[in-house]
């Protein structure tokens, strides 16, 4: 099984930082907006369009606020298997969000890397925001 893991650091608190994962069906809007276009809610999951059409189930496995990690899978799209996790750590002047993903087959390693690494820069951009 292929691991991506992906970190930014941003100057926002790691309270609103939370605030904006934890917020599980806004995505598109307070989270990684153009690299989601949007996010629709149902029981247990939300489905996820991201900006090059691709439309995902993605399960939400936990959900845990005191060590600030949303854990979530996947359905759909080209992996048989995906689990990720994103958390949100203190760091100095700011948080630091870590995301990794596992997933199959390997072959796709270079492709989600790349969606990581696009995904994280979205969420760099929307979260420096929050510090005004």
């Amino acid at each position: 099984m292929a691991s991506v893991r992906g970190e930014i650091e941003t100057a926002a608190r790691p309270a609103d930082v939370w605030a904006a994962i934890e917020d599980i069906g806004a995505l598109h809007t307070r989270l990684v907006p153009g690299f989601v276009t949007a996010t629709r809610l149902e029981p247990g999951a939300r489905i996820v369009t991201f900006g090059n059409g691709m439309v995902v189930r993605e399960p939400i496995v936990s959900i845990d606020a005191a060590e600030r990690r949303l854990v979530w899978s996947a359905e759909g799209g080209r992996t048989s298997h995906y689990n990720a996790s994103v958390q949100v750590l203190p760091a100095a002047g700011g948080s630091r969000v870590v995301w990794i993903a596992d997933f199959l087959p390997d072959v796709l390693a270079k492709d989600i890397g790349v969606a990581v690494t696009a995904g994280l820069a979205a969420m760099k951009t929307t979260l420096d925001r929050l510090t005004g």
